[in-house]
């Protein structure tokens, strides 16, 4: 499934983390991945993140619900505008999970999940904006996109405890989506879409943008982990002061450089950061097979034809550390590459299918590296081979 009479170039260039566009059925064809029918059945599943948005009137009474969700709540709604949102779906539908394959201009790591939702006739979930880049793929049915100004964390929302919606909205824009239509929605953006007539459904690429506070809250904790409690600020040469309630600033200099000296280390942060962003999305969920495959099994299957898949949960991506080495990050595990696996780890990071050549199936490194990422369920193998 790819694009054409797209110009990647001029996206990036003009319009990607810059303002909304409007990419008018850009498939050589459109096939919706999903019915309403999947999508509540998924909505009903352990395990899966959904939600249910009902509205009493088109001005208030917005009310939010959490699943799953048993299957006759689908027929006991009663308000006449109402939209399910699923997240993730991609993890469990790999038609769903083809539709992220022409966005790859993005790199990987970027990547969040797809989102589908479904509404009837007037549903929506209100105008609001989001903190990461998304595209709104239109599946089936119309829905009409109005996008406003840019907002941040002082702009006005509506007094409601569970949905952050936009105290005022003012469209500069509006579109009429139809299936195989793309909005491209940077982050910040006011936007609001509303169905136009039943079996709206809409899938969602989300991108992640980690917040400078999360990086330093989840880098601090990690390199607290591994610090010694001896560890202590100890006074330089010290004189008389002329005021002992002041601190020097020879104190604070040297306070300032304890934290700096471990802040500041980029090789640490580089493997901590491609273990925290490749950890997955439901890092709870269990995919693992009840028997691990060892080494020479695998390598046989691998002999005789068969293809690997990556699992839609797990999340891929490697650094180039120095000359001849690569971390390659796979669902938050690090794994040291070099001489032939750096060629597999750029392999497998790049590409969902993956056949193995008979090279690589005759090394023991590489095939000793590919049982542990199949034994975590990072991958299976591919079912059309």
């Amino acid at each position: 499934m790819q694009f054409h009479n797209f110009n990647v170039d001029i996206f990036l260039q003009h319009y990607w983390q810059q303002k909304p566009l409007l990419i008018k059925s850009p498939w050589t064809s459109w096939i919706p991945p999903l019915d309403a029918n999947d999508l509540a059945g998924l909505a009903c599943e352990e395990g899966v993140e959904s939600r249910l948005i009902t509205q009493a009137d088109h001005q208030n009474g917005w009310k939010l619900e959490h699943g799953p969700f048993p299957e006759a709540r689908f027929n006991q709604i009663d308000a006449k505008h109402w939209t399910l949102l699923v997240q993730a779906v991609d993890h469990f539908v790999p038609e769903v999970a083809a539709l992220i394959e022409p966005f790859r201009f993005i790199p990987n790591w970027r990547i969040d999940d797809i989102m589908v939702s479904y509404a009837t006739d007037g549903g929506g979930v209100g105008p609001h904006f989001d903190q990461y880049d998304v595209f709104l793929i239109q599946g089936s049915g119309q829905r009409r996109w109005q996008v406003g100004g840019y907002c941040d964390g002082d702009s006005e929302l509506q007094p409601h405890e569970d949905l952050r919606l936009l105290a005022q909205f003012e469209a500069t824009d509006e579109w009429i989506c139809e299936p195989g239509d793309i909005l491209y929605v940077p982050p910040g953006f006011a936007h609001n879409g509303v169905a136009m007539g039943d079996e709206c459904m809409t899938y969602s690429i989300g991108f992640r943008a980690p917040s400078r506070s999360e990086l330093i809250g989840y880098w601090a904790d990690d390199l607290i982990e591994e610090m010694k409690d001896d560890d202590r600020y100890r006074d330089p040469p010290l004189e008389k002061p002329k005021n002992p309630g002041e601190i020097s600033q020879e104190a604070i200099d040297k306070l300032h450089q304890m934290l700096l000296q471990k802040m500041d280390d980029r090789k640490a942060f580089a493997r901590w950061f491609g273990q925290y962003n490749s950890t997955r999305k439901y890092p709870d969920m269990d995919w693992q097979a009840d028997q691990p495959l060892g080494t020479e099994k695998l390598r046989k299957y691998l002999a005789s034809g068969a293809a690997l898949q990556r699992n839609p949960a797990s999340r891929f991506s490697f650094i180039r550390q120095e000359e001849n080495v690569v971390l390659l990050f796979v669902d938050g595990e690090c794994f040291t590459c070099s001489d032939e696996t750096i060629a597999l780890a750029e392999l497998i990071c790049a590409e969902d299918h993956i056949h193995i050549d008979q090279n690589h199936i005759h090394s023991d490194k590489v095939m000793e590296l590919l049982t542990k990422l199949y034994n975590q369920a990072s991958f299976e193998f591919d079912d059309e081979d």
